[in-house]
């Protein structure tokens, strides 16, 4: 695409001592574009935001707001970017409508636009009959809205969201992507990090990170087909016993227990299923709905890193 993408980064890396967090990290994502960063506790996807934000400085490389570098042009870069944290960073003894007001004085919000902004803020985030209540007392879900309306107070262009919906109970969780989705509709580019393979879903593209390194980038859909092997469903009593009989199979990479049902990786195609049937049989035991299953995006991104 023409024109600076929303946001860049340029072989961007951060060391801590001899443990490099992120290592030589190339991304671009497009305006209007909803990014999820994927990968395990440790890959680097919390640095890669604080990096991404200007919260720390990179050990080599750049990151650039829509075509600003945040460390050389940071009043120009930083004033176009929203940025929720893991944790929760507002003031609890404040009321919600007190840190909106603070965010705005910290993001140099005019006083003749404040009140409009805050008006808006409160609407989008439905947090209207809330205003006057402690953050300290606010829900979980709540709580993430209120840090949404108040990174939202000076406009942003892009919101850095690290984790936003980790500890939020199911409904919150839905509430606050479909503030998300609002957002994406009005042009605001969006980037993630999540724990949850049903957000990642959700996104335009992804990005699988381990070890601080980029695995790969691609939308949902094209990942999935990354996965080499097949997936193999089934459901067999006694599931711990049938589970070790499969783990012994040459032909078989991983199992793993989902409730009543156990999920295979074979290493080769589906036809490698009678494999795993034949030898659950041989053991008397008796394997039920076998079927093929389509891969998730957790099971690729599995399978990358044992390649």
């Amino acid at each position: 695409m023409s024109g600076p993408a929303a946001i860049e980064a340029r072989g961007l890396s951060r060391r801590f001592g001899d443990v490099a967090a992120v290592d030589g990290l190339d991304l671009r994502v497009e305006r209007g574009e909803i990014f999820g960063l994927v990968g395990p506790d440790g890959a680097g996807k919390t640095t890669t935001m604080r990096l991404l934000a200007g919260a720390i400085e990179p050990s080599a490389g750049a990151a650039l707001i829509a075509g600003f570098d945040v460390q050389r042009q940071p009043a120009q870069a930083q004033g176009r970017i929203g940025y929720l944290s893991q944790q929760f960073s507002l003031y609890g003894d404040l009321t919600v409508a007190e840190n909106m007001r603070f965010f705005a004085d910290l993001h140099g919000v005019a006083a003749a636009d404040r009140r409009e902004r805050e008006a808006e803020a409160l609407r989008f985030s439905q947090l209207e009959p809330f205003t006057r209540r402690l953050a300290a007392d606010l829900s979980g879900g709540m709580r993430q809205k209120l840090a949404l309306a108040c990174a939202l107070m000076h406009g942003p262009e892009v919101l850095l969201l690290d984790e936003p919906t980790t500890g939020v109970d199911p409904v919150s969780r839905r509430e606050f992507w479909a503030l998300l989705q609002r957002l994406l509709s009005r042009g605001v580019t969006l980037l993630l990090t999540t724990p949850y393979m049903d957000e990642a879903e959700r996104c335009h593209r992804v990005a699988f990170l381990n070890d601080g390194r980029l695995l790969v980038t691609d939308s949902p859909a094209n990942l999935r087909r990354l996965m080499r092997g097949a997936m193999l469903s089934l459901r067999c009593r006694p599931q711990r016993r049938a589970k070790q009989i499969i783990e012994g199979l040459d032909d078989v990479k991983s199992v793993e227990v989902f409730g009543e049902r156990l999920h295979v990786w074979l290493a080769g195609a589906e036809a490698d299923a009678d494999s795993v049937e034949t030898a659950l049989r041989d053991a008397g035991l008796d394997p039920q709905d076998l079927r093929p299953l389509a891969p998730s995006l957790e099971d690729v991104f599995f399978s990358l890193v044992a390649q």
